[in-house]
C-alpha cells in the first residue's frame, strides 16, 4: 500500500500522473468523502478507483483489508476528507483584495501588461487552495477577457465577463460601461459581445454604509432588461446581475436573469420568486465581514456593515427554508477580499446561516458548476465524473477551517499540489 504522507508526495505526482496517462487504475482511501451534491451526508471509509482521469468506483472498504501482499497501490488518506474542486462564482481578477487605498487606486489604472502577470499569481493562488473555476464579475479594461482568450497558461477554469454594463451616470464605472451612441442596452450587448462567456449587468447601487437598509432604484427598467436578456439568450450567454434591495432585485428577476449578485435587502418577497424560477443566487456575505473588519472599529461605516451583514446571513437561512438555489462566490478581490482565502470564509458564513457542511461545500461546487456550465466536468464525485478534487485534513466537521490549508489537489487523477 502507497502512502500520501509528505515525505512522498513527488512519487505521488508521479505515479498518479503515469496511471492518468497510461490507463492504468490508481486508488485513493478517504477517511470521508463529500460527493459535492450538498444532499448526501459525508461518506466514511470510502475507495474511490480512478481509471483514465474518471471515477471508476466509489465504495465502503475496510482500510485492514487492502493492506498486504499483493493489494493494489493505494494512496491513503485516513485522517482527511475528499471533496469536489471548489468554485468561487465571483472573483475580479484584476483586482488586489487588499486595503490599502493607494494600492486600490493605482491598480484601477493598470493596462494589460501589467495586470497579466498579476492575473496568473491569483489563478496559481486559488488553486492550490483547491478552487479550480472562478467566474470573473467583469474588468473596465476588459483584461480578464483578454487574458483567456490569448491562452495565457492556467490549470483553473476561467469564465469571464469581459466589461459589463451600467446606467449612465450609476454605479459600476470600475467594471462596467455605458450604452453609447444613443444605442439601447440590448443593442449594445449584441453588437459588443466580445466574445465573453456570460453578460454581466450592474442593476442598482452599493450598500450605504452610513445608512442601514438604503436602498437604490434599478438602473434599467424591465422593458430594458426582458431586451437585454433576449438578446443574450440569442448569443447563448446567461446574465449575472448585480441588484441589492428589493426593486432592482424584482426587476432583474421578472425580465429573466440567471443569477442575482449580492441580493442585499432583496426581501422574502424576491427570495419566493427566485425559488420558482430557479435563479440562482450568489451572496457574498463575506463582503461585509471584511468590511466589518477593516474599517475603523466603533465607526458608523462599521457598526452598519456589522448590521448588514446580519441581515444577509438571517436572508441566507431563510432562503435555505425556501430552497433558493445558492452558489458560492466571494467578490475577490475587493475590499479586504483576498483571493483563495475568501471563498472559506464565505462557506464559514454560509455554517452560520443554517447550511450543513455538506449544503455548503456543495454551494462551492455541484452548485457553481451548474451555474457555469461546468458540471460535466467538475462539481461532483461520481461515477464517470473526471475525478477533480482535493484533500483537506480532518473529518468535514473541520470543514471549512481546513480549506485554509489544502493538502493535495487532484485533476483528472493527477496530483498538481
Amino acid at each position: 500500500m502507497t502512502s500520501a504522507r509528505p515525505a512522498a508526495k513527488d512519487d505521488a505526482r508521479s505515479l498518479s500522473a503515469t496511471a492518468s496517462k497510461s490507463g492504468l487504475t490508481v486508488a485513493y482511501f478517504a477517511g470521508w468523502l463529500i460527493d459535492g451534491t450538498g444532499k448526501t451526508p459525508a461518506a466514511q471509509d470510502i475507495l474511490m478507483r480512478v481509471e483514465n482521469g474518471l471515477i471508476a468506483s466509489l465504495e465502503r472498504v475496510n482500510l485492514s483489508e487492502l493492506k498486504g501482499p499483493g493489494r493494489p497501490d493505494v494512496y491513503e488518506y485516513s485522517g482527511c476528507t475528499i471533496l469536489p474542486g471548489l468554485i468561487d462564482c465571483h472573483v475580479h481578477l484584476t483586482m488586489s483584495g487588499k486595503t490599502d487605498p493607494e494600492l486600490r487606486s493605482r491598480q484601477l489604472e493598470y493596462d494589460f501588461a501589467q495586470n497579466s502577470p498579476l492575473i496568473c499569481k491569483r489563478l496559481e493562488k486559488v488553486l492550490a487552495l483547491g478552487i479550480m473555476a472562478v467566474r470573473d464579475g467583469g474588468d473596465i479594461g476588459g483584461h480578464t477577457l483578454t487574458y483567456v482568450k490569448q491562452g495565457r497558461p492556467s490549470r483553473v477554469r476561467v469564465k469571464c465577463a469581459g466589461r459589463g454594463w451600467r446606467a449612465p451616470g450609476r454605479y459600476g464605472k470600475l467594471i462596467a460601461r455605458v450604452p453609447e451612441n444613443g444605442s439601447t442596452l440590448a443593442e449594445s450587448i449584441k453588437a459588443n459581445c466580445d466574445g465573453a462567456d456570460h453578460i454581466k449587468i450592474v442593476n442598482s447601487g452599493l450598500n450605504s454604509l452610513n445608512e442601514f437598509g438604503l436602498e437604490t432604484p434599478p438602473q434599467f427598467d424591465r422593458d430594458e432588461l426582458e431586451a437585454a436578456f433576449r438578446e443574450a439568450r440569442k448569443l447563448g450567454r446567461k446574465v449575472m446581475v448585480h441588484a441589492n434591495g428589493r426593486l432592482p432585485v424584482k426587476g432583474a428577476l421578472d425580465a429573466g436573469g440567471d443569477s442575482i449578485e449580492h441580493g442585499f435587502f432583496m426581501g422574502e418577497e424576491n427570495m419566493k420568486r427566485m425559488a420558482d424560477r430557479q435563479v440562482v443566487w450568489v451572496p457574498t456575505a463575506f463582503a461585509m465581514k471584511a468590511l466589518r473588519t477593516h474599517l475603523p472599529a466603533g465607526g458608523i461605516q462599521s457598526e452598519v456593515a456589522a448590521k448588514i451583514l446580519e441581515a444577509q446571513l438571517e436572508q441566507m437561512s431563510r432562503a435555505r427554508e425556501l430552497g433558493v438555489a445558492l452558489a458560492a462566490g466571494t467578490d475577490a478581490g475587493g475590499f479586504g477580499l483576498l483571493h483563495g482565502e475568501a471563498l472559506a470564509e464565505e462557506l464559514k458564513l454560509m455554517v452560520e446561516a443554517g447550511f450543513s457542511v455538506e449544503e455548503a461545500v456543495g454551494c462551492a461546487t455541484s452548485a457553481g458548476a451548474r451555474l457555469l456550465g461546468l458540471d460535466r466536468e467538475f462539481g461532483r464525485l461520481g461515477l464517470g465524473m473526471p475525478a477533480n478534487f482535493i484533500v483537506v485534513n480532518g473529518p468535514p466537521s473541520s470543514l471549512p477551517d481546513s480549506l485554509g490549508k489544502v493538502k493535495a489537489v487532484y485533476l483528472r487523477g493527477e496530483k498538481i499540489n
